[in-house]
């Protein structure tokens, strides 16, 4: 599988169970800066973590669900 988009360079020749133990700004585009503002504000240090997070798993539940409403009260 190639990752190489969503990753930072370093981290493109790892294995995915590697990259879900790094750091979260491994995934391309999250600076150094916003994970320490992850890690103040929820406790984040891992793309793991940041993939479990109750509060990230909720809004995306929602956003799903929030795409199908329509169709269930037709």
């Amino acid at each position: 599988m190639n990752i190489d988009h969503a990753v930072d360079k370093e981290y493109e020749d790892k294995s995915l169970t590697e990259i879900a133990k790094a750091p979260v700004a491994a995934i391309q585009g999250v600076s150094e800066r916003q994970a320490q503002l992850l890690h103040e504000a929820f406790g984040i240090t891992t793309v793991e973590q940041l993939a479990n997070n109750r509060f990230f798993k909720l809004a995306q539940a929602i956003t799903i669900l929030a795409s199908k409403e329509d169709l269930v009260q037709s």
